[in-house]
């Protein structure tokens, strides 16, 4: 059984957002720092365990966990562990800013963690405090270095690139990246609710960068079928790999492969489109597992070709923390 929507795509890799809270306070997504607005009533261990079993059983095979700021819940490695261990699930990754993860690489490790994903917007000290508001970027790269000698399939780090705050650094970023072996990201600037006028003075395409790839020997590599949204390449005399998210280029949406969960139990279809379709009340018990499956075949046949964004429509997203972007 597999998860399919109306036009042939097929589901195989869930956002799992655990919260909504982030400690940061970066320009594009939370600018004056995390506002709560609603209570906290966040997914419980057991619901977490029902809803990755249901995803399971209809042929997802990795669910990432993100927020928010997942590391800010006490009990991430119990709910990694928790997805970890169920049936089916095959990658259990993490999207986290970093600024808690040399404290706990070693539990999450030991929980089932296969992957991590980072967020460092800028190499240069002072531009990552500017955007982010934290001065943690060397133990965020020391974390970074530690995880490279641990056991974990993949380590990725993400890069929101700004036109005028930090898209000069495309060379520091390749050079750094040069003998690691991690894949790096550079993702376009996404307009959301809180963020218009901020989008319209900084976005950039990515387009520019694959242009640069290319014309230096960088070679695409084929998507696997739970990958996420990038293309990647690689280089001969690189470790690392190289990855660009276009959600702004022709048929972005062709290839998705991915469904989000919200950290108060709301599927959504596309992170640019509806409110959140509430399943919460089919994670009670696990009598309830068959019917929660059946409801998330049934919603997908309310998803959208594509998304909106080229015509600025950016549905109910606020800003990115809230569904885990």
């Amino acid at each position: 059984m597999a998860l399919s929507d109306p036009f042939g795509r097929q589901f195989h890799y869930v956002r799992l957002s655990i919260t909504d809270v982030c400690n940061f306070s970066c320009d594009y997504c939370l600018p004056d720092g995390y506002q709560c607005d609603g209570d906290r009533n966040f997914l419980s261990v057991d619901e977490i365990r029902r809803v990755s079993r249901a995803f399971a059983n209809l042929g997802v095979k990795k669910i990432r966990i993100t927020g928010g700021e997942p590391s800010l819940r006490k009990d991430l490695p119990e709910i990694i562990q928790t997805v970890a261990q169920t049936p089916g699930i095959e990658r259990v990754a993490l999207t986290t800013n970093g600024h808690k993860m040399a404290r706990h690489l070693d539990k999450w490790q030991a929980a089932g963690l296969h992957a991590i994903n980072v967020s460092v917007d800028s190499l240069n000290p002072h531009v990552f405090h500017q955007i982010t508001g934290h001065n943690s970027l060397t133990d965020i790269l020391d974390a970074m270095n530690t995880a490279q000698a641990m056991p974990f399939d993949r380590l990725k780090l993400n890069a929101v690139l700004m036109k005028g705050v930090n898209a000069h650094e495309l060379e520091s970023y390749m050079g750094w990246l040069k003998d690691k072996k991690i894949s790096l990201r550079f993702i376009e600037l996404m307009e959301t609710g809180d963020t218009r006028d901020f989008f319209k003075k900084h976005h950039s395409s990515g387009q520019a960068i694959v242009d640069h790839l290319i014309a230096n020997g960088w070679e695409q590599v084929q998507r696997g079928v739970t990958a996420g949204p990038a293309q990647e390449y690689w280089h001969p005399d690189w470790k690392g790999r190289v990855g660009v998210i276009m959600p702004y280029s022709k048929d972005f949406c062709e290839s998705c492969n991915r469904l989000r969960m919200s950290s108060r139990g709301d599927l959504h279809l596309c992170l640019f489109t509806e409110h959140g379709l509430s399943v919460r009340h089919l994670m009670q018990k696990d009598e309830d597992i068959p019917l929660l499956m059946q409801r998330l075949q049934e919603l997908l046949h309310q998803k959208h070709a594509t998304h909106y964004l080229p015509e600025h429509q950016v549905g109910a997203t606020r800003n990115l923390s809230s569904i885990g972007g």
